[in-house]
């Protein structure tokens, strides 16, 4: 099961229960991140957030666009399904960390690299699974003949030391839920 995004929205507000906005990049050309902000809208919407969406065509809009993100027109920033965007975490985070700006993550190791917080499949894990495959294919089997399977495992990772530095105070139940809590 792969997260949605609703999963995720739900989790950061129960971290930041007085959001209510939360500011989005990604490349409306591309037809994934598309599908996943049209469901961030319908999982926002339910929660009462609104989602302040910035369009980026390019690294260089993206990274344009986070430099002239105004304190307030959001309260954190949440990730929408984009490798264009996904490319540029670590300056997502670092940037949104000198503006005072909680993020939420798909990819648990952004936590590590300073995100608030991040919930869904470990690309790591799905590179393991993907090499087992080859391995086996490598190895003589068929690929017809290979099981199919699915990484099930979802991680919530919350960096409490980001938290500090924000002055977010993470819920003990969001903790307790935490797959991994980053002192």
């Amino acid at each position: 099961m792969i997260p949605t995004a609703a999963s995720r929205r739900q989790i950061l507000k129960a971290m930041l229960p007085d959001s209510r906005r939360v500011v989005t990049f990604y490349d409306p050309g591309n037809a994934i991140a598309l599908e996943s902000a049209n469901s961030a809208r319908e999982a926002a919407r339910q929660l009462g957030i609104e989602i302040v969406e910035r369009h980026v065509a390019s690294v260089e809009d993206l990274r344009l666009g986070l430099h002239a993100l105004k304190p307030q027109e959001a309260d954190a920033y949440f990730y929408t399904n984009d490798a264009m965007v996904t490319s540029q975490a670590q300056f997502i985070i670092d940037t949104a960390r000198v503006k005072k700006l909680p993020t939420m993550f798909q990819e648990p190791s952004f936590a590590a690299k300073g995100a608030l917080a991040a919930y869904g499949v470990s690309y790591y894990q799905v590179g393991r699974l993907s090499a087992k495959y080859v391995q086996r294919v490598l190895a003589g089997t068929h690929p017809r003949d290979l099981p199919v399977e699915s990484l099930r495992k979802v991680g919530l990772v919350v960096n409490v030391k980001t938290a500090r530095e924000l002055g977010v105070t993470i819920p003990q139940a969001v903790l307790l839920r935490a797959d991994e809590v980053i002192h």
